[in-house]
């Protein structure tokens, strides 16, 4: 007789069990947690708790004699920003400021773009060179910077042997009221038209070539092209720079400070610097206000920049 062997069916391992989607987000967001720790720590002590700090002394009547004794501050609200309202001096280093904004920023800018135009257009072979002239500016010492300015625009100095060779009388530009802000924007200008110029050159460089070369083909020439092809897709750029410069302008500090430190009769001093004039005296509560009254400034112009431009963006 026959016998038919039947074999046992082979247990399978068990397959593991797939993470439930609830402990995989955990994981990732504890992971996502640890690599963000290190700034979120730096951003704590260095950013967010001073100006927390800051912002209390602002709505109190501290000053440099009550460290000593600080329980003996008094909560005032908001009698500090009553106060720099008040004051003729704020006042005018606001117009100052505001002038800082409105002549620096379109002339560094304009410069900026021409400069990025040409060398991304007609100047090929010595744009590596030119780049780094032009950039050198923004990370040359604006101490060393400031000291050959002074004695450039002094009244014996280079500028004005300049103009005796053409036959014109130099003025004393530093000390003349009228003249040390227009001193004071174009070093600003200097010192930063090349971040302008290599934003700008980034934009252009972004550009795709066939996008010309089909205008080209249209019968568009170079003026056409500039004005229906280059700054309308410049134009993210030109937010980002506008932003970038308007926030510089509106917290400048160095070039005032060095150049004229504010004066004459402070036709030349900004709002920064009439902070730090503030904290100097030991009014800290008054400079805390002020810092917050430029970061104010800050954020309004900011968010009308975005708001204009990024829509036509």
């Amino acid at each position: 007789m026959a016998t038919t062997l039947v074999r046992a069916p082979r247990e399978t391992a068990a397959a593991p069990k797939a993470a439930s989607p609830r402990r995989s987000r955990a994981r990732r967001t504890a992971v996502a947690w640890l690599f963000l720790a290190p700034f979120a720590l730096v951003f704590l002590v260095y950013t967010a708790i001073p100006t927390v700090s800051a912002l209390a002394l602002s709505l109190t009547d501290i000053r440099g004699a009550d460290l000593r004794t600080p329980f003996a501050v008094d909560f005032t609200g908001v009698e500090n920003y009553l106060r720099l309202f008040q004051d003729d001096t704020f006042v005018r280093d606001i117009l100052n400021t505001a002038l800082f904004v409105a002549v620096g920023v379109p002339l560094t800018m304009g410069i900026g773009f021409t400069l990025a135009l040409a060398l991304n257009s007609g100047i090929r072979r010595l744009r590596g060179v030119l780049r780094t002239v032009f950039f050198a500016p923004v990370v040359t010492n604006v101490v060393a910077v400031a000291l050959i300015w002074q004695y450039a625009f002094h009244i014996d100095g280079t500028v004005n042997k300049l103009l005796g060779w053409v036959g014109l009388a130099g003025p004393n530009w530093l000390d003349d009221p009228n003249l040390a802000m227009p001193v004071v924007i174009l070093l600003g200008v200097w010192r930063n038209f090349g971040i302008a110029m290599v934003l700008f050159l980034a934009g252009l460089q972004a550009v795709p070539r066939d996008v010309y070369e089909a205008a080209a083909l249209d019968g568009a020439g170079r003026r056409r092209q500039l004005q229906h092809i280059t700054l309308p897709l410049l134009l993210p750029t030109t937010l980002m720079v506008s932003v970038l410069l308007t926030v510089f302008y509106l917290q400048v500090f160095d070039e005032p400070y060095l150049l004229t430190g504010g004066g004459p009769l402070g036709s030349t001093e900004s709002v920064a610097l009439y902070t730090y004039r503030q904290f100097g005296a030991g009014e800290f509560g008054m400079s805390s206000a002020a810092s917050f009254v430029t970061l104010a400034l800050v954020t309004v112009v900011s968010v009308v920049q975005f708001r204009l431009l990024r829509s036509r963006t």
